[in-house]
């Protein structure tokens, strides 16, 4: 008698093994597919740095090589042109106010000095002679001035007694009239005798006082080339240091040439060079810091330079408080100069890849430490230690921060 063999319900051992194969074929297509279009490159991981990303506080500020200066030069420029005679302070030392420093010599000049004295003394003989002219000629003028009013006087006697002689009829009309017509030009010459020594002494006046104006301008004229004689004798215009001297003994040097320099070392200030991407962010008045034998000291910006030259632009820097005990002239100090206040940020410490990438992508590493791929960021501001990341990357994730320039067009770093 036949008996009905029931089927098996459930999951068997090799429906087991069917999916476990399945499972394994589908990872290794998915591996091939995902790798597909992808290159790939093998890296020693000992030959690369790799640094964390960290979410902390970022100190917006640069750091620049800075100079000592003294804070005020005055220039020394030649205000008479001349042969240098004797050199009389060397450089590097210590000045005066009103010390020599040169003394020049101008051959031209003391013949300008000798046509105008001689000029002068022309001028003082013809005012001289003008003047003993003048004096003769006032004595010819009361002379005859004199000589007139006593005519006048005389003729006037004449004429009155000549009028009392013909009202009495006692001379002729003739005679009368004679008499009168002799007194009346007595007057009238008396009066243009008078006008004439009036005018005279007028003409003489101006003429006196003309010479005087002349003879005093000449003199003015004769000071200023005295003084051009005085200035062949540089002298230091202030206290200070001299630091500069561009002359040498039997050098012929040019009105208005410059030819040193005198450092006001009472105070001083730091002179630093910056590259001209921050120069919208340097401003008056910004702080600056730096450390000098385990002491730290501060600066303010004074005074920005608006001229770029070779890609950067100048500042000056003065101490804010106390300066540096030993400060000298030509000191380097490095300074970090604070662009704006702290703030909490993602920061990424700074490397060689930003020169490949210009910060605009990373290799950033899976979580098993075994690869790393390339991915976009977004860098903000910078100082001398990390970037400040805007976007791409998140605090913990490791990043590649040494150069890229070995890793080629790769998207994935394979690490040994």
């Amino acid at each position: 008698m036949d008996r009905k063999i029931e089927k098996k319900k459930g999951f068997q051992k090799k429906h087991i093994l069917w999916i476990a194969g399945g499972l394994v074929f589908a990872f290794l297509l998915f591996k091939i597919i995902s790798g597909a279009g992808t290159k790939s490159l093998k890296v020693d991981r000992d030959k690369i740095t790799i640094s964390t990303v960290s979410e902390a506080q970022f100190n917006d500020y640069i750091r620049v090589n800075g100079q000592v200066e003294p804070l005020a030069t005055i220039y020394l420029d030649a205000e008479e042109g001349g042969r240098v005679k004797e050199r009389l302070i060397e450089e590097g030392a210590m000045v005066k106010a009103g010390d020599v420093i040169l003394r020049l010599e101008n051959r031209m000049l003391y013949q300008d000095i000798m046509a105008s004295e001689s000029n002068l003394a022309q001028k003082e003989n013809m005012l001289r002679q003008t003047r003993i002219n003048f004096e003769n000629q006032m004595i010819e003028t009361r002379r005859r001035l004199l000589s007139s009013r006593f005519d006048t006087q005389k003729k006037q006697r004449n004429y009155e007694q000549q009028q009392a002689l013909y009202k009495d009829k006692l001379i002729p009309a003739e005679t009368y009239r004679q008499a009168k017509e002799d007194y009346e030009y007595a007057v009238q010459e008396q009066e243009i005798n008078r006008l004439k020594a009036k005018n005279d002494s007028m003409i003489m006046v101006s003429e006196m006082s003309q010479l005087e104006t002349d003879l005093s301008k000449m003199r003015q004229t004769l000071m200023l080339v005295y003084e051009r004689l005085d200035n062949l004798n540089v002298k230091a215009p202030v206290d200070g240091q001299l630091g500069m001297l561009d002359a040498e003994i039997g050098q012929n040097i040019g009105q208005g040439t410059r030819i040193g320099q005198i450092n006001m070392i009472d105070n001083h200030k730091v002179q630093a060079m910056i590259d001209e991407h921050y120069i919208d962010r340097v401003r008056h008045g910004l702080s600056a810091s730096f450390d000098r034998q385990d002491k730290k000291y501060n600066l303010i910006v004074r005074k920005v330079y608006p001229e770029v030259r070779q890609g950067q632009f100048k500042i000056d820097l003065v101490f804010d408080g106390e300066k540096p005990e030993n400060i000298r002239t030509g000191q380097t100090y490095y300074i970090n100069l604070e662009l704006g206040e702290p703030a909490n940020a993602v920061m990424l410490p700074r490397g060689g890849f930003f020169q490949n990438t210009g910060g605009q992508w990373v290799y950033v590493l899976d979580k098993s430490g075994n690869f790393a791929t390339k991915r976009n960021i977004r860098i903000g501001k910078q100082n001398p230690q990390y970037y400040e990341v805007l976007e791409g990357l998140s605090p913990g994730e490791q990043v590649i921060t040494s150069g890229y320039e070995n890793f080629g067009d790769n998207d994935k770093l394979i690490l040994n």
